[in-house]
């Protein structure tokens, strides 16, 4: 009983320092990417991005060495599962973000093509270490076509929000809520993974849900922080950024380390899942950029970089958490 009230404490205290950090982080971030000129998109698929997935990997090299394979793919899949249905569909609930054209012509088809070869991967149910080389191997060339992609943009409007912080500082706020969102991070886990030993729940399960969501729970504190505040290119960027990390990256950890044997469910249900849930919201933002762009007579097409035609709205963030909910109830 002890250990369940000591672990239902240390949920608490992960989420606290959740929301704190996540406020430190994103402001210092944002105040180096005004400081140094780098378009905050950049920074949220890159910096912030690999900072949030940190635990994700910490837990998947962990799960890895431990020979539980199975509970570091759970991770990846189920991570990038709620990195969409829960933080885009509460955030997109919170404040609506609107989309720009570079996300549907560079960052998505990005995501896509990484889904697609995530999907090669585990088809077969195992995931060798040639696999994990491919998967990690991938990570580079695709951090820097989509880096590339930004290259000649203007950065984006400013923002009074943006903290006037000098470089320093602002590395100071970035540097140390990154490292207490990890901590916060791991503190919830480890609660919530005791609780859910205490019930017998598998590894797979845990790592599909109780895991991956509190792992997922920076991206989800991050990109709420992000979009009260403006930045919506940090938002986004930020889950774009983190799922291609968790299947490039966290992904790659089991086949590198383990090898892991899966049964089928892994590929046509978490894997189906995460992957129809990816497309659908290609295709949503996709359409409703689409509608906006005709109902506002602009162009649909060109550059666009500083044009916004889309949005994602409360109604797409209902459907992503209705979809996620949905997963649940087939899972369980």
């Amino acid at each position: 009983m002890t250990d369940i009230w000591l672990a239902s404490f240390a949920i608490l205290a992960g989420f606290v320092g959740l929301i704190w950090s996540a406020d430190r982080f994103v402001g210092g971030s944002a105040a180096m990417a005004k400081n140094f000129g780098i378009p905050k998109m950049v920074i949220g698929l890159t910096i912030v991005a690999f900072g949030t997935s940190a635990p994700e990997i910490v837990v998947s090299i962990s799960a890895a060495i431990k020979q539980t394979g199975d509970l570091a793919v759970g991770n990846a899949l189920g991570s990038n599962l709620a990195n969409i249905g829960l933080v885009l569909g509460v955030t997109a609930l919170i404040s609506p973000l609107p989309i720009q054209r570079h996300i549907l012509t560079q960052e998505t088809p990005i995501l896509l093509a990484v889904t697609a070869i995530a999907g090669y991967c585990l088809y077969d149910g195992k995931l060798t270490t040639a696999e994990g080389f491919l998967l990690l191997g991938s990570l580079i060339p695709v951090l820097t076509i989509m880096t590339l992609g930004k290259k000649g943009h203007p950065t984006e409007e400013e923002d009074d929000e943006i903290p006037q912080l000098e470089t320093a500082k602002a590395a100071i706020w970035f540097a140390s809520g990154l490292v207490l969102l990890i901590l916060s991070a791991e503190t919830l886990v480890w609660g919530a993974k005791e609780i859910a030993l205490f019930f017998e729940v598998s590894p797979l399960i845990i790592g599909l849900t109780v895991i991956a969501i509190g792992t997922s729970l920076p991206e989800l504190a991050a990109s709420v922080v992000s979009a009260l505040k403006g930045h919506h290119d940090i938002a986004l960027g930020n889950i774009i950024g983190s799922n291609i990390f968790n299947l490039l990256a966290v992904l790659a950890v089991p086949g590198l380390v383990d090898s892991p044997q899966m049964g089928e469910e892994v590929f046509f249900r978490d894997y189906a899942s995460m992957a129809g849930l990816t497309l659908f919201l290609v295709l949503a933002i996709a359409l409703d950029y689409k509608l906006r762009a005709n109902q506002n007579n602009a162009p649909a097409s060109g550059d666009g970089y500083n044009q916004t035609h889309g949005r994602l709205g409360k109604r797409i963030g209902v459907l992503l958490l209705m979809a996620y909910a949905g997963y649940y109830l087939w899972l369980f």
